[in-house]
């Protein structure tokens, strides 16, 4: 039996509790390594006790998201499109469509790191900073971000090509061996060169590139689809696929970083760079949390994939199901351990003395603590997203993607900060969960209730 014939045999015969398992483990640490190292990062520069470094961190946060946006955009199209290939045994049509989403993502990333070093001033005064000194330090930090654009970018890529093929090991190797050398490089540039926000950004670049070089000798020396130029094919089958699968993904980063931007303009009308520096530290600390829960769902989404392709509906339920469950469950325990702590981890993340830091420790225990009251019901958003986003089903799993991070989540920021100030702006996350929650119910339930049959059951 050779290594394509096996590979569908395990995706659609093992028990998918055993199965979805085994592929989210690498990925839950994948997720969790990602989001330390952003953690770290947060941690050296508020180590040095300037509030508006803290701040720069969190404003950049958007241009990253937007970075990663394309990343996923390409990687998430190819990556659900290669899994129903490779489900339905079209094996050329997988490696074509590899090929394609990785160098696609290249080309975006060096567009984006040139257009990015053009308008970089006005780019970071749009995403929220608004007086000299935390410009300065945004555009310190953002510059050399724009470096690793295209890094950043095509790593993505090959890290979801490698889950959606059922080889999320090899991906974990390559994203964890690029956060060890970003907390590295952290300590080495900040601390002993003192560096200050400009190393942070160097050593997230260098993790980044550290990535990008093992996930590709992953991709050359396994015995998972190859990247090659010949099979490089821009052609509009193939750029239409990636835009079906990955345009969810494109969406949800895209907002988020819209909404982040706008929280940080907020944010500073109602109380200035402390504000952008406390709720810069709750989103890296929220994000640490939820990447459990992303890197579970992303155990599931292969699963998915391959048995979509293959028309065993019945074991799409059954993984859904069971993903939920422990999906419930931990996210209530992380959400109950994060409350009780939550002016114990501010403090770590913010260091030093006096009123400003006060005021970063006092604002965002308040917004994490608001924020993880809704915690659990993030389970069934995200998997309910990447769901519809695996099985093609490209418009609802937009609209859903957009919803969280960004329908809900801007009106709720506006609406709440005008009628209650600093109080209200603090509730506008958890309230656009609860919103996105409900939206998502009536929009997966149906889906959930075809999937009871296989495809061969279901009368043509």
């Amino acid at each position: 039996m050779n290594n394509s014939n096996a590979k569908f045999e395990k995706m659609t015969t093992q028990p998918v509790e055993k199965l979805v398992t085994s592929l989210a483990i690498p990925t839950i640490i994948s997720m969790l390594i990602t989001t330390f190292y952003n953690l770290v990062d947060t941690k050296f520069i508020g180590g040095l006790g300037i509030s508006y470094a803290t701040a720069a961190v969190g404003i950049v946060y958007s241009l990253m998201n937007i970075i990663q946006a394309v990343g996923f955009f390409c990687g998430h199209g190819s990556g659900n499109y290669i899994s129903r290939a490779l489900g339905e045994q079209k094996i050329n049509e997988a490696e074509r469509m590899a090929s394609t989403g990785f160098f696609v993502s290249i080309l975006l990333g060096i567009f984006l790191c040139i257009t990015g070093q053009i308008f970089a001033e006005p780019i970071a005064v749009a995403l929220g900073a608004k007086d000299s000194i935390t410009l300065k330090y945004t555009l310190d930090y953002m510059r050399i971000i724009l470096i690793g654009a295209p890094f950043m970018t095509s790593q993505i890529v090959m890290n979801n090509q490698l889950r959606f093929q059922g080889n999320a090991t090899f991906a974990m190797f390559g994203i964890a061996s690029g956060g060890i050398i970003n907390i590295g490089l952290d300590a080495l540039f900040i601390e002993v060169f003192e560096l200050e926000v400009l190393g942070a950004a160097l050593a997230t670049v260098g993790g980044q590139i550290i990535s990008f070089i093992v996930l590709l000798i992953g991709v050359i020396k396994s015995d998972n689809i190859k990247i090659k130029i010949k099979n490089f094919t821009p052609n509009l089958k193939f750029l239409s696929e990636i835009t079906r699968g990955g345009a969810p993904s494109l969406f949800r980063q895209c907002m988020g970083s819209l909404s982040t931007s706008i929280l940080n303009n907020v944010a500073f009308d109602l109380g200035a760079e402390q504000a952008q520096a406390a709720m810069g530290i709750v989103a890296r600390i929220t994000m640490f949390i939820s990447s459990a829960m992303i890197g579970f769902g992303q155990g599931f989404q292969p699963v998915c994939g391959f048995n979509y392709g293959a028309g065993l509906y019945k074991r799409i339920r059954k993984a859904f199901d069971f993903c939920m469950k422990v999906a419930i469950v931990a996210l209530t325990v992380l959400a109950i351990i994060g409350f009780v702590f939550a002016p114990h981890i501010i403090s770590f993340m913010q260091s030093g003395e006096g009123q400003n830091i006060e005021n970063i420790i006092s604002i965002g225990t308040m917004a994490i603590r608001r924020q993880l009251i809704f915690l659990p019901l993030m389970s069934f958003i995200f998997l309910s997203n990447m769901m519809l986003q695996t099985i093609g089903d490209v418009y609802r799993a937009s609209f859903l993607a957009m919803c969280r991070q960004g329908l809900m989540l801007i009106p709720a920021i506006y609406i709440l900060s005008f009628a209650f100030g600093m109080e209200g702006f603090l509730w506008a996350q958890g309230l656009a969960d609860v919103i996105t929650f409900s939206i998502a119910l009536p929009i997966t339930l149906p889906v959930l209730k075809k999937f009871k049959k296989d495809k061969n059951e279901i009368p043509s």
